[in-house]
């Protein structure tokens, strides 16, 4: 499943890692966080980078995408592992992908007043069809050498395109245009091709296109690969120890790549792969070490205990599809409301934080903080009520 995770452990430790659901509801409580703002005057931190460059924006979805990798590779397994026929499992990784798709054109076009305008890629687009392909890679076969051929060559690959093919219109890289020039590189220019540009999320590109869906595999890739460490025999302890090492391993040679080909969250280049991914297994490492390891030596009552301490974070981590397209469509009804002409319920409500709170960078948080705990309220009665959203 796409929001839950098991996993096949030996019998003295937890057969649950709690720190995949925490490291997700953290993900996607910051995802609601920075995409409803007050207003565009936001602490510089909760903004994607202008184009090269990192904030911690730029990691929500990179992480939500490890996640989906590795969660795809528990879910596969526990049903391989029923001896369920593969040709029917494909089929299920085939609807729900089907089914993430259409979720993304319908939380992209609502309200639906500017049919025009629908966007054919976006982020569950993107989720969608990387699901579709690691997780039909890995009902191939369950092991990690492929997984990690494939992830070199779409990391190499993606980097040659952009830096030896000729961009029509524009030239070759780094001779006629600057390397990444916004307009001027091959992703761009395939997005205009496919697309026209009032079904591109910036006209002349679009962030989540199909040619950066190559690295987006990648990063996938890193939490299929990460999936079939962790359902290895190897204490926990040591599980975490090689994770941490990996994932400032990755970081660095990501820094490193990012000297010739710019860290860039937009291209989705290789190098934003590679830091992206080191940081998505650090905080993995570090909510294994906050909630895996003390639960692995206490009694199923007092992990419960435990638990509750989480449950903020949980309860977005065990619904995470319903919680991001909760936020998505409830942001798309309370700009649509028109309190009167020329003012939205969404301004109004950012004028009355703003007269309260003169610091317009804090009064934007306020704003974001209350929308998130908005948004997570209801997903909060599904969790109460133990209702799980699966696609």
């Amino acid at each position: 499943m796409l929001d839950q995770a098991q996993q096949s452990l030996p019998p003295d430790r937890p057969s649950r890692l709690l720190s995949l659901d925490l490291l997700r509801g953290l993900t996607i409580a910051f995802m609601i966080l920075v995409n409803n703002p007050g207003s565009e005057d936001a602490y510089p931190p909760l903004h994607h980078a202008f184009w090269n460059g990192f904030t911690p924006t730029d990691l929500v979805f990179p992480t939500f995408l490890f996640l989906v990798g590795i969660t795809t590779v528990f879910s596969l397994s526990s049903r391989l592992d029923r001896l369920e026929p593969k040709s029917k499992l494909f089929w299920t990784i085939l609807r729900r992908a089907v089914l993430l798709y259409i979720i993304g054109i319908v939380v992209s076009t609502f309200p639906f007043t500017d049919l025009e305008h629908i966007r054919y890629v976006g982020v569950l687009h993107r989720i969608a069809l990387c699901y579709l392909v690691v997780g039909s890679l890995y009902l191939l076969n369950q092991g990690w050498r492929d997984k990690l051929v494939l992830f070199a060559i779409a990391l190499i690959g993606y980097w040659a395109l952009l830096r030896f093919v000729p961009v029509p219109g524009y030239g070759i890289p780094t001779h006629n245009i600057p390397l990444l020039d916004r307009d001027g590189n091959l992703a761009a220019w395939l997005d205009r091709w496919m697309f026209a540009p009032q079904h591109l999320y910036e006209r002349t590109r679009d962030p989540e296109g199909l040619l950066s869906t190559i690295p987006a595999l990648g990063t996938a890739l890193m939490g299929v690969l990460t999936g079939i460490f962790l359902r290895t025999h190897h204490t926990l302890r040591t599980k975490i120890a090689a994770i941490a090492a990996a994932g400032l391993t990755s970081a660095l040679l990501g820094l490193l790549w990012n000297l010739t080909l710019p860290i860039n969250k937009k291209m989705w280049t290789s190098s934003y792969v590679l830091f992206a991914g080191g940081l998505s297994l650090l905080l993995l490492a570090a909510a294994m070490a906050l909630i895996d390891i003390p639960s692995a030596a206490e009694s199923k009552p007092q992990r419960s205990r435990r638990s509750r301490v989480f449950t903020p974070l949980l309860v977005f981590g065990t619904n995470a599809i319903a919680a991001y397209a909760l936020a998505e469509l409830l942001e798309d009804i309370i700009y649509s409301i028109s309190i009167h002409p020329g003012l939205s319920l969404h301004h109004a409500v950012w004028n009355a934080f703003h007269q309260v709170i003169p610091n317009a960078a804090f009064a934007s948080l306020l704003y974001s903080c209350s929308f998130v705990l908005l948004c997570w309220v209801p997903i909060y009665l599904l969790y109460r009520n133990r209702i799980f959203l699966k696609i």
